[in-house]
């Protein structure tokens, strides 16, 4: 048995190169079910960033569905989701190019189905009945914020459209009943996001394809209504979190509860067409729920409403999808890349039916995450996940304590993942120690928890992210003069607060974060052109707190080297907002990078940026802490070193 080398952490080497995570790895996402065909989307760092629709045919044949340069990936509300369907056969798609529809018959050529104009799609459903397609339109033809409706239009390509619903801020989720006589849907207004407060409809579609009798079953002041859904035998279902926590409901002329939980049955819609639950029958629904950061899987008798959890291998699942005897999901594990798998409900038999990453990683240069929950401001405790450094070939000596990554998620109103992550392994098999914290405001842990954030954005974050890491640094488990942080979106902006605010933190990195509140509230999307009335205060009246709390305002605060990542296309936070902070970090002679993307938005998706974030904040480190690189890469130009 070969002995592990003694060397500095920071100086191992690794064989999990940023190389081999780009090549080796895809995006799995949005299953669908049509018949015994499986479908799904591949996200292709190395066709860059093209998604690609895929079908899994009942033989097990894979092929694409979609041709190149096709991508498959709407612009509704900037994130997008709910970017095709399947029926029958044929399938519906927006591009990302033009955001027109496009219908494909399997082996055919896409036809574009919508016109040329500023409309895009997204979250669509087929009625039969009528022949149409009935989906979220947002118009970006007038002046001003973008008009979202409920829209309909015909099959055949004939360029009629008719709006069904109207007149609120935002809309999401049309349900056709299984007879098709009814229509559900969920809106909501500014400045609410869809989890502070949304509204449940149902209403009967007339003779003339039209809504009558409209009728709001659930929702309204502080409460988040999700994913509604109809049962096989025309029973409406739905989420909320009118107890504290998402959980099932469903409704017969009055709300029944179906199994209550201190645990999340949904999550934020940050994305259309997320799918939590789905039914394998009228009597059986499949569902995942998720308790302390962990996912399950669970089948609920939807007449006795007892909840048995089913086994499987995973600690995150989602994007649920079912057929009689069968589930397909999403998932992954702190030891196994996301996967797409299928589950035989009477034989408990577990197939993987596409793998996010083929590569075979010797267990001895992976690092296990160990749940972590710690103190922080008012007496309250967080939560996070804790990675030691981990490296088969090499020991670090006796009296030195690794470098501490401190990973703040995006959101903010998001949670982290603690599926297999090969740029987190990236990072522990050279010798960090990082941790991934679910800060107060995050989700997976009741309203109550997300709520922490209310008004508190840039205190509450900030703190908890600092707090873990001096929690660790007190435990000895970590350098304490060797504490970075790093984030993107708004991670970035809690990463820049950290490091401008709080003393904790040596050098950081942000991902096209926000460093000046108010640009963000005065330069944003509609989507999120109110969120931050919840977050901070309503702009202009709280113009003072919103520069009170921007770094841009603070950088004679700012004391510590910052590498900045930034696309070039990003209208969800503008270069300016990166370009801003870099000049006044030039200006006072801090040590400052900055990476500019072209042809990227709002994150990175071609394969040579995501390889070029990884190697150059790593090198960025490397120069900060005067820790030697086992691997030369690329090096990243950095001002006033």
């Amino acid at each position: 048995m070969t002995s592990s080398r003694i060397d500095s952490y920071g100086s191992w080497k690794s064989p999990i190169s940023s190389d081999l995570i780009v090549a080796g790895t895809i995006g799995l996402g949005s299953v669908r079910l049509d018949g015994e065909n499986v479908y799904w989307t591949e996200l292709r760092p190395t066709e860059a960033g093209r998604n690609v629709l895929v079908q899994r045919t009942s033989n097990g044949q894979i092929a694409d569905v979609t041709p190149d340069p096709l991508n498959v990936r709407t612009r509704v509300h900037e994130y997008g989701g709910g970017s095709y369907l399947v029926h029958q056969g044929t399938v519906y798609f927006s591009n990302f190019a033009d955001q027109r529809l496009y219908r494909q018959e399997i082996g055919a050529e896409p036809v574009a189905i919508t016109p040329e104009t500023a409309w895009r799609y997204a979250d669509g459903v087929v009625d039969v009945q009528r022949q149409r397609l009935i989906c979220v339109r947002e118009d970006h033809t007038g002046e001003g914020e973008a008009v979202n409706t409920i829209v309909s239009l015909s099959l055949d390509g004939s360029t009629d459209q008719q709006i069904l619903v109207s007149c609120s801020d935002f809309y999401s989720s049309p349900r056709l009943s299984s007879d098709g006589t009814q229509l559900a849907w969920i809106n909501w207004n500014h400045p609410n996001m869809p989890w502070d407060s949304t509204e449940l409809w149902v209403a009967t579609i007339a003779a003339d394809g039209t809504l009558e009798e409209p009728q709001k079953i659930a929702g309204g002041r502080d409460e988040s209504v999700l994913e509604p859904k109809w049962s096989p035998d025309g029973v409406l279902y739905f989420i909320s979190d009118r107890s504290g926590w998402w959980n099932l409901y469903r409704w017969q002329a009055e709300t029944e509860a179906l199994c209550p939980m201190e645990a999340e049955f949904g999550s934020p819609h940050w994305v259309f067409g997320i799918s939590n639950y789905a039914f394998e029958s009228a009597t059986r629904l499949i569902c995942t729920y998720s308790k302390d950061g962990i996912s399950y899987l669970a089948s609920l008798d939807t007449q006795t409403k007892q909840l048995e959890t089913i086994t499987t291998p995973y600690t995150e699942i989602g994007g649920i999808r079912a057929a009689a005897g069968r589930v397909l999901f999403n998932a992954g594990s702190a030891t196994e890349p996301g996967v797409i798998a299928q589950l035989n409900l009477a034989t408990q038999k577990l197939e993987i039916l596409r793998r996010s990453s083929n590569l075979t990683i010797d267990p001895g240069y992976l690092s296990v995450p160990e749940p972590i929950a710690f103190p922080t401001e008012n007496g309250l405790i967080a939560y996070g996940f804790f990675y030691p450094p981990t490296n088969q070939d090499y020991t670090a000596p006796d009296d030195e304590r690794p470098p501490l990554l401190v990973k703040s998620h995006g959101g903010p109103t998001g949670s982290t993942s603690t599926v297999f992550n090969l740029k987190i392994q990236y990072w522990t098999s050279r010798g960090f120690a990082v941790l991934d914290v679910n800060y107060g405001g995050s989700t997976g842990y009741g309203r109550a928890y997300r709520e922490r954030l209310k008004g508190q954005w840039g205190i509450v974050d900030v703190d908890d992210c600092a707090n873990g890491a001096k929690y660790l640094a007190d435990a000895g488990r970590v350098d304490g003069d060797r504490l970075v942080i790093d984030g993107g979106s708004a991670g970035g902006y809690t990463t820049l607060a950290a490091l401008t605010f709080r003393k904790v933190f040596k050098a950081g990195a942000s991902f096209y974060g926000v460093s000046d509140l108010a640009a963000l509230a005065k330069d944003t999307h509609k989507f999120e052109a109110r969120y931050l009335d919840g977050l901070i205060g309503p702009y202009p009246e709280a113009e003072a707190l919103y520069r009170e709390r921007s770094p841009l305002y603070a950088t004679d605060r700012l004391s510590c080297p910052v590498i900045f990542f930034q696309g070039d296309e990003d209208k969800v936070v503008p270069p300016n907002q990166a370009e801003m902070m870099v000049n006044a970090l030039r200006a006072k002679k801090l040590p400052v990078a900055y990476v500019l993307f072209a042809g990227e938005q709002h994150g990175f998706r071609k394969a040579e940026n995501i390889k070029r974030t990884l190697d150059g904040e790593f090198y960025f480190y490397s120069r900060v802490f005067g820790f030697m690189m086992a691997d030369a890469v690329e090096p990243v130009a950095i001002d006033n070193l």
